[in-house]
């Protein structure tokens, strides 16, 4: 990428990576340009205005409105590895754009699922598809935004000798979180509860696959082939890290779908009603009594208020959030261990990806 191009996203003001405010500002900014790339494509030439202004629409709809922690993460790997040399302008635009095609994935992922969920909230706003002009336009839409990364790629990265890893590398995220979504909706499948398949193997395969690889493998492993650090020692180090800590992400999902308020979550939990596979659900199969499990039985997966309230009840006589607590305590301790253990790679690759979830509220 030419540095030229990098002055022209990026600005010619010197950058303060250590205030987290500026680093998301400089980050939005890219997008800025980026979605100006997507709606000037030459394949878009032609376009109706109206058609225009939805792709621009849907666009600032879904794509940066969320905490941009997955995005913004490739720019942090890259500064870990670089350590106290400061990254190059160039080096700092190539995180951000392969960021943002992170982001891009991400609003692919969000949209397809709040369709299938039949989602109400989503960051805080009404799911896209929850708009009356929209409803199931939402579907293509999700692949307008797949097909949005791919010629970002192609654009900035196409003369990089990494291009055919990075391609390889959203390709395999995208099969991988696709089979993890598979197996959510087909181990719950609409109108049956069939608790047997709530099990520990299969929640931990569905988090693993739907959410881990995606949310802390694909930007760790963007941050480390752009900075040089790609072969298959460091990529086996930096998975077996990143998708235990998208298990613990996962877990604590689960866990504030229930128990955060919905203003500080950002969106209406649903997994009760929709008969989620939940860590908490998988808990309490494991803990209930007969009775506690014929309530279960009698009530989970139904879109009632009185029906949600007798689960959390559950939840509740099962001190479920004295076993997050304690969970979460061990996860942590796990993952410093893990992390301090290996000498591949620097700590904070991964240190400041743990520090961001640790605890969080939404």
């Amino acid at each position: 990428m030419a540095t030229s191009q990098a002055q022209h996203l990026n600005g010619s003001a010197p950058k303060t990576a250590s205030a987290p405010l500026q680093a998301k500002k400089d980050f939005l900014k890219v997008f800025d340009q980026l979605r100006g790339e997507i709606l000037d494509d030459p394949l878009l030439a032609g376009q109706p205005d109206y058609a225009h202004g939805w792709l621009a629409k849907m666009l600032n709809y879904n794509v940066p409105g969320g905490k941009l922690n997955r995005g913004m993460a490739v720019a942090d790997v890259l500064s870990a590895l670089r350590g106290d040399k400061e990254c190059t302008r160039e080096e700092k635009l190539s995180a951000d754009i392969l960021g943002w095609c992170i982001e891009l994935l991400q609003a692919f992922f969000l949209v397809a699922d709040d369709v299938m969920d039949q989602s109400v909230t989503r960051r805080g706003q009404p799911c896209w598809f929850r708009l009356p002009e929209v409803g199931l336009i939402a579907t293509n839409d999700s692949i307008v935004l797949e097909g949005c990364i791919y010629r970002i790629l192609q654009r900035h990265f196409r003369s990089s000798p990494s291009y055919g890893q990075i391609l390889e590398l959203f390709h395999e995220t995208t099969f991988q979180t696709s089979h993890g979504q598979m197996l959510d909706l087909t181990t719950t499948p609409p109108g049956k509860v069939d608790l047997a398949r709530y099990t520990v193997p299969t929640y931990m395969r569905i988090v693993t696959f739907k959410t881990a690889y995606y949310s802390f493998y694909l930007p760790v492993a963007c941050g480390l082939i752009i900075g040089g650090k790609s072969d298959d020692k460091d990529l086996d180090v930096a998975k077996e890290i990143c998708l235990q800590m998208g298990q613990y992400f996962q877990i604590q999902d689960d866990y504030l779908d229930a128990y955060a308020p919905p203003e500080v979550l950002g969106k209406v939990g649903t997994d009760i009603q929709d008969s989620k596979c939940s860590w908490l659900i998988v808990q309490a199969l494991q803990r209930a009594n007969a009775g506690q499990r014929s309530i279960i039985e009698d009530n989970y997966g139904k879109d009632n208020a009185d029906n949600i309230g007798k689960i959390k009840e559950v939840y509740r006589q099962l001190r479920l959030d004295e076993v997050f607590q304690k969970y979460e305590s061990e996860s942590y301790h796990s993952l410093t261990s893990l992390i301090q253990k290996q000498n591949q790679l620097p700590e904070d690759v991964f240190m400041l990806l743990l520090n961001k979830i640790y605890k969080r509220s939404k």
